[in-house]
C-alpha cells in the first residue's frame, strides 16, 4: 500500500517536470531569437553604412585619362589631305561612300566629308557636326558646315585616348552613364543575366532554387542563381571566396542595396563594374571600357552584333576569349542575339544579318592604350611642377596634352628603322628624338631609346652632350641682330686663328676639310658649317653675347662664356635643342615648350595651374634670315641630301657633331613641325658618324612617314630683297654688275647710286 503510494506520487513529479523543460527550452528559444534578430539588425546597419559610403561617395576610382592634343581645321591650317586622313584612321572613323552617322567619313582627292563625333573639349562640349573640309597646295582651304554651308573659323577633332594612369590595384575603366549605354546591351543583359531584375527586392528565391535542382542534377556547378543585384554587391563589397557565410552576406548587401536605390542607379553600378576581360596587369571593368579593349571604339558605335559580345562575355571574359576562342566566343555571341529575338527585341531578319557578321574585333598588335615611356615620364613630371605632386592621386581627371599621335607614330617607326640599319654593326648606338608642333608650342612626340617602348633612361630629356654645330644657327642670329654690320652676305675670315685661355693653353679650330680658303660670306659659312669662319665671327661679336643670344631663346642651363662654346661645347638635350630652334622657328618667339596645355577634375571643370613664360627671343628679322640660311644649308649644305630626297619642298635644318663623331644631331622645320634628333653612345664612345649620316637620316625617315609642308617662308615687315657685291658685300642695285640677291634688313641695304660709280655730267646736271 505505501509502495503504490511512493510510486504514484514520483510519477507525478515527472510529469510536472517536463513541461517546466519545454518552457525553459522556449524560452531561450526566443530569447536567442531575439538576440539573432538584434545582431542581425546591427549587421545590416553596419553594412548599410557601408553601402551608403560606397554608392553615395566615390563609387569607383577613376583613372585620369590622357589625350592628345585635339587637331584644330582652318582655313590656312598646315595640315595636309594625306595628314588628316591618317588622323582619321586613327580616331577609327569608318570610310564610306556617304556618310549617314557619326564616326564615318567620305573622301575625294581634295574635299572629305565629316561626321564628327561629340566629345568633350577643354574649352566646352562639342556637338556631333557634319563638314566639308577642302585642301590645296598649302594645307586647309576651307572648313564648311554641311547643315547650312557656312564657312567656320575654326573646327577641332576629338583627342585620341592615349592611356589611363591606373591607380595601384591595376583596375581600369571607363565610366560611362547608362543614358550613353545603347538599349540593346541593357535589353540583352537583362535577359541573360537577370531577367525577374526589375520584380525582385535584390535576390530571386526561385532561381536559386533553380540553380541548386540544377548543379545537383548535373554533379556540377552549371548554372547561377544569382541577380545583377547580388554580382554587384559581390563585385563591389566581397572577395570571390566560396562559402555559405559570403553567399548569405552577399545577399543580405543585395536586399540593402535593393531597397536604398532605383534599378536605374543599380544597373548604371554594374554596367561600370562588371569585370570584363585582362589587358595584361590590367582588369577591364565597365561596358565603355570594354568596348575600347575589344573593338577600339566608342560604345555608342558598335554593331548590334558587338553589343551582343559584350553581354556574352559577362559569363566567363577567359573562357570567351575572342582572340584564343573565337568559334566559342562567336556561340555565346550567336546565343545572346537569338535570345534578344525570342524575345520581341529584335527581328528575324536583324538577327540573321548579326549572327552572320564577323566579330569585329580590334587588330590584337593593336594595343588600346600607348606606351609612350619618354613622352609620360614628361607629362607627370610637368603635372607635378604646375599642378602639384598629389593631382594624379585625384579620381576622374582628364589630362590634355600636346601629343600628336601620328607624329608620334611617325617618330617611333623612324628611330626603330633607321636605328635597325645603323645600328647593325654597332649594337651599342642609342637614339633620342623631340618633335614640337611651330604653332602651338607642344611637345608633339618624343622618343628616349631606339626602343621606343622601353620605360628607363629618357635620353630625349634627361642625358646632357655637346651640341655641337647645332650652336652655329644662334651665333650668326647674334650678328644678323646688328644690321648695320652684318647681312647674310658679309665676308667672314677663313683664316688660321690661334686663342690662348688664362692657363696659358692655346685652342687652334679647324675647318672638317682642314682648308682655309681666306674669307667667305656669312651664307657660305652657316650653310656648309664652316668652323673657323664660325669662331672667328664669335670673337667679333663676343663670346658673352652669344650666349645671351642662347638664354633669350630658351636654354635652360648656364652657358660658359668660352671661345670653344661658339662650335658647340655646350652640353644639352634634345628637349633643349627643340626648345632653342621651336624659339628660331616661330619667328624669334620664345615659349616654353610644354607636354600639357588643360587639366580638368572629375566635374569637367578647369584646374588653373602657372602659364609657361614667353617672350620675344630675337626679332622677327634676324629669325627670318637665319630660318633662310637654314633653307640653304638643306638646299645646297651639309643637308643637301635631305633636300635632294623632297624636291620642291621647302624644308630648314641644321647638321651638327661633336669631337671625334661621339655624337651625331640634326636640327630641322617644315611649315608644322620642329624636330631635334640625337644619334650616339651611352658611352661616349666614337660612333663614326657625321650629322648628315646619323640624327639626319631618322629626320628623313620620320619626314617619309609623315609627308612635310612647305616652309612658307613669308618675309616680315622690316626685310627687303637685297642685292650686294659678293666679294666686298656691300649694297648694291639690282642692275649692277655682279649683284647677288639676298634677303636682308632695311637698315643693311643702302646701295650706292649708279653702283658706286661716279654720274655722267649730264646726270649730275640734271640733279641724277
Amino acid at each position: 500500500m505505501t509502495v503504490k503510494k511512493v510510486s504514484k506520487k514520483r510519477g507525478r513529479t515527472k510529469a510536472a517536470a517536463k513541461p517546466s523543460w519545454l518552457k525553459r527550452s522556449w524560452s531561450l528559444s526566443w530569447k536567442l531569437a531575439l538576440v539573432a534578430m538584434a545582431a542581425l539588425v546591427m549587421y545590416s546597419i553596419y553594412l548599410d553604412q557601408i553601402i551608403a559610403r560606397k554608392f553615395e561617395g566615390q563609387k569607383w576610382y577613376l583613372p585620369a585619362q590622357v589625350f592628345s592634343r585635339s587637331m584644330a581645321l582652318y582655313p590656312g591650317a598646315a595640315v595636309s589631305h594625306a595628314q588628316l586622313m591618317d588622323e582619321l584612321k586613327l580616331l577609327g572613323y569608318r570610310k564610306v561612300a556617304n556618310p549617314r552617322q557619326v564616326g564615318e567619313f567620305s573622301a575625294s582627292s581634295t574635299r572629305i566629308d565629316l561626321w564628327r563625333r561629340p566629345f568633350r573639349h577643354p574649352q566646352g562640349s562639342k556637338s556631333a557636326e557634319r563638314v566639308m573640309i577642302s585642301f590645296d597646295s598649302d594645307g586647309v582651304a576651307s572648313v564648311a558646315r554641311q547643315s547650312d554651308k557656312r564657312e567656320l573659323a575654326v573646327f577641332h577633332l576629338e583627342p585620341v585616348l592615349l592611356d589611363r594612369i591606373i591607380a595601384g590595384d591595376g583596375e581600369d575603366r571607363l565610366f560611362v552613364p547608362t543614358a550613353e549605354i545603347p538599349k540593346s546591351i541593357v535589353d540583352a543583359l537583362i535577359l541573360v543575366e537577370d531577367r525577374s531584375f526589375y520584380d525582385h527586392h535584390g535576390i530571386n528565391p526561385f532561381a536559386i532554387l533553380r540553380a541548386a535542382f540544377v548543379n545537383i542534377s548535373a554533379g556540377r556547378t552549371v548554372q547561377g542563381g544569382s541577380t545583377l543585384t547580388q554580382q554587384l554587391a559581390k563585385n563591389f563589397f566581397l572577395s570571390s571566396e566560396r562559402s555559405l557565410i559570403r553567399k548569405l552576406r552577399e545577399a543580405l548587401m543585395a536586399i540593402i542595396i535593393d531597397f536604398r536605390y532605383s534599378k536605374d542607379e543599380i544597373l548604371e553600378a554594374y554596367l561600370n563594374e562588371v569585370y570584363m576581360g585582362q589587358d595584361k596587369s590590367r582588369a577591364v571593368h565597365g561596358m565603355g571600357l570594354a568596348s575600347q579593349f575589344y573593338f577600339g571604339r566608342p560604345i555608342a558605335e558598335l554593331t548590334l552584333a558587338q553589343q551582343a559580345f559584350l553581354v556574352a562575355v559577362i559569363k566567363g571574359p577567359s573562357y570567351y576569349n575572342p582572340w584564343r576562342f573565337a568559334e566559342r566566343a562567336q556561340e555565346r555571341r550567336d546565343l545572346v542575339l537569338r535570345l534578344l529575338m525570342e524575345a520581341g527585341k529584335l527581328s528575324v531578319q536583324d538577327y540573321q544579318v548579326a549572327a552572320e557578321s564577323p566579330l569585329g574585333l580590334r587588330r590584337a598588335d593593336k594595343p588600346v592604350h600607348q606606351k609612350l615611356p619618354a613622352f609620360f615620364a614628361t607629362v607627370k613630371q610637368e603635372l607635378a611642377q604646375r599642378w602639384g605632386d598629389s593631382l594624379l592621386k585625384t579620381s576622374g581627371i582628364k589630362v590634355y596634352t600636346t601629343l600628336d599621335p601620328v607624329a608620334q607614330e611617325a617618330a617611333e617607326q623612324a628611330v626603330r628603322d633607321t636605328m635597325k640599319r645603323l645600328g647593325k654593326d654597332s649594337p651599342q648606338l642609342q637614339a633620342a628624338m623631340v618633335v614640337t608642333d611651330k604653332y602651338s608650342g607642344g611637345i608633339a612626340a618624343m622618343v628616349g631609346d631606339r626602343h621606343p617602348d622601353f620605360e628607363g633612361y629618357n635620353r630625349a630629356s634627361e642625358m646632357r652632350r655637346p651640341i655641337g654645330s647645332l650652336i652655329k644657327p644662334f651665333v650668326y642670329a647674334t650678328a644678323l641682330d646688328q644690321g648695320d654690320k652684318y647681312h647674310l652676305l658679309t665676308p667672314i675670315k677663313d683664316e688660321p686663328i690661334t686663342l690662348t685661355n688664362e692657363q696659358g693653353k692655346t685652342w687652334s679650330p679647324q675647318n672638317v676639310d682642314k682648308q682655309f680658303s681666306g674669307q667667305v660670306s656669312l651664307l657660305t659659312a652657316i650653310s656648309k658649317s664652316m668652323n673657323v669662319p664660325t669662331v672667328n665671327l664669335g670673337m667679333a661679336i663676343g663670346v658673352d653675347s652669344v650666349a645671351t643670344t642662347m638664354d633669350k631663346v630658351g636654354w635652360t642651363e648656364p652657358v660658359n662664356p668660352y671661345p670653344s662654346m661658339l662650335l658647340g661645347a655646350v652640353n644639352g638635350s634634345p628637349l633643349m635643342v627643340a626648345q632653342i630652334y621651336q624659339t628660331l622657328a616661330d619667328n624669334g618667339r620664345y615659349r616654353s615648350l610644354v607636354a600639357v596645355t588643360d587639366v580638368l577634375d572629375s566635374n569637367n571643370e578647369p584646374l588653373t595651374a602657372s602659364r609657361p613664360s614667353a617672350s620675344q627671343g630675337l626679332t622677327p628679322e634676324t629669325a627670318f634670315l637665319v630660318q633662310y640660311a637654314m633653307t640653304k644649308v638643306v638646299s645646297q649644305g651639309t643637308a643637301a641630301k635631305l633636300g635632294a630626297a623632297f624636291p620642291g619642298q621647302v624644308l630648314a635644318g641644321k647638321t651638327g657633331t661633336s669631337n671625334d663623331s661621339r655624337d651625331s644631331w640634326f636640327a630641322g622645320f617644315d611649315e608644322r613641325n620642329v624636330a631635334a634628333v640625337w644619334v650616339g653612345r651611352d658611352d661616349n664612345g666614337k660612333t663614326s658618324l657625321y650629322g648628315s649620316s646619323g640624327a639626319m637620316a631618322i629626320y628623313q625617315a620620320f619626314l617619309q612617314q609623315r609627308p612635310p609642308v612647305s616652309l612658307r617662308m613669308t618675309p616680315e615687315n622690316g626685310i627687303v630683297n637685297g642685292y650686294f657685291d659678293p666679294a666686298t658685300g656691300k649694297a648694291m642695285e639690282k642692275q649692277c654688275r655682279g649683284a647677288v640677291a639676298a634677303p636682308a634688313r632695311m637698315e643693311s641695304w643702302h646701295p650706292a647710286a649708279n653702283c658706286g660709280d661716279p654720274l655722267p655730267w649730264w646726270k649730275r646736271i640734271l640733279g641724277g
